[in-house]
């Protein structure tokens, strides 16, 4: 979930010294901190490139509420806290560093940042995926308050309220769809004249007298009082009419980025950018496992992308002893023979 991973270009990095590694993380969102945790305690000794920032996505809402163990809920940020504490406390070494190139070609596995060359036995790539904006007016300033890209997260906070979700395919129906538990309305705003959801979320959402719609129609900008959303003005696109529209929050699915591009042309990718890995977090290279949102289009929760985290340190776990195990029979293979 680290949005500090997403680099257009490689960029290099001679000349920095070098550092061995058993574990090296990417991404220090609720999967790379969740790694961190389990091997530090399986002793691995992992070291956690954070990003430009610790906690990813999570430290943007403003308040989880189905994270379990907080029946009143916990801030983002301060979730995010207790994950890094947690997992500093059984060895991770938390380093505010960059990925900028990788080499996952050669053994040890070579990652280089603005700083340092780490050569790792094992990587696990927690990098996240970042929603995909409508670079509007208001959309940053708003974000977490009254703007938000989880309907999951924060529908519960617009309980009898008016919004708008904005988007047209199967994410922006759903999370619409979900949406009509707590909102008095639900408006969908799509540039184009029909939905791109299958037919089967169309027809639940038709049926829905909470949902309404908006075709031919974009957010030009998000308004507010200085605290809150207060509107939007939208535009048709088919008669040019600008105009605002009273509304209490802004829902935005327009798609998702996944902070890859550090790895493409060496990890498998699906078509839309995502890591492929198989039995949850193997990628199609040993000793390379991926977590989190940068292999997961579907859930994107904190919960899902901590299992998948601490699934991944296990896994490395089990991929180090068995590097391990087959180093000793070679060597006593060696012995044998001489």
């Amino acid at each position: 979930m680290s949005l500090g991973f997403q680099v257009n270009s490689l960029m290099s990095t001679s000349a920095s010294p070098e550092e061995r590694v058993q574990v090296l993380i990417l991404g220090s969102g609720p999967a790379g901190l969740a790694a961190a945790l389990y091997a530090g305690r399986a002793e691995l000794n992992p070291v956690v490139l954070t990003g430009l920032e610790v906690g990813g996505q999570v430290t943007l809402t403003e308040i989880i509420e189905n994270y379990p163990g907080f029946p009143d809920g916990v801030k983002g940020p301060e979730l995010a806290e207790r994950f890094k504490k947690q997992a500093e406390r059984f060895g991770a070494r938390l380093v505010m560093d960059v990925a900028t190139e990788v080499d996952l070609k050669q053994r040890p596995l070579v990652v280089k940042t603005y700083s340092t060359t780490y050569l790792a036995d094992v990587l696990i790539i927690a990098t996240g995926a970042s929603p995909r904006k409508l670079n509007v007016p208001g959309e940053e300033e708003y974000t977490g308050r009254g703007v938000s890209y989880c309907a999951t997260c924060d529908g519960w906070f617009f309980q009898d309220k008016d919004v708008i979700v904005v988007g047209g395919g199967d994410s922006a129906v759903e999370e619409g769809l979900f949406l009509t538990r707590y909102a008095r309305t639900v408006t969908i705003v799509h540039r184009r004249d029909q939905l791109r959801a299958g037919p089967l979320l169309q027809r639940r959402a038709r049926a829905n007298p909470k949902i309404k719609y908006l075709f031919n129609t974009v957010v030009e900008e998000i308004l507010g009082d200085g605290e809150q959303v207060t509107g939007v003005r939208l535009k048709n696109l088919k008669t040019g009419e600008v105009y605002e529209k009273p509304i209490d929050g802004v829902f935005i699915f327009v798609g998702y980025i996944p902070n890859t591009k550090l790895f493409e042309g060496q990890l498998e990718l699906d078509e839309r950018g995502y890591i492929k890995v198989h039995d949850w977090v193997y990628t199609n290279i040993p000793g390379v496992f991926a977590a989190g949102e940068v292999a997961d289009p579907v859930y994107r929760q904190v919960i899902t992308s901590a299992g998948m985290g601490a699934a991944a340190a296990i896994a490395a776990g089990h991929y180090l002893d068995e590097v391990l195990f087959s180093q000793e029979q070679a060597q006593k293979a060696s012995e044998s023979a001489s």
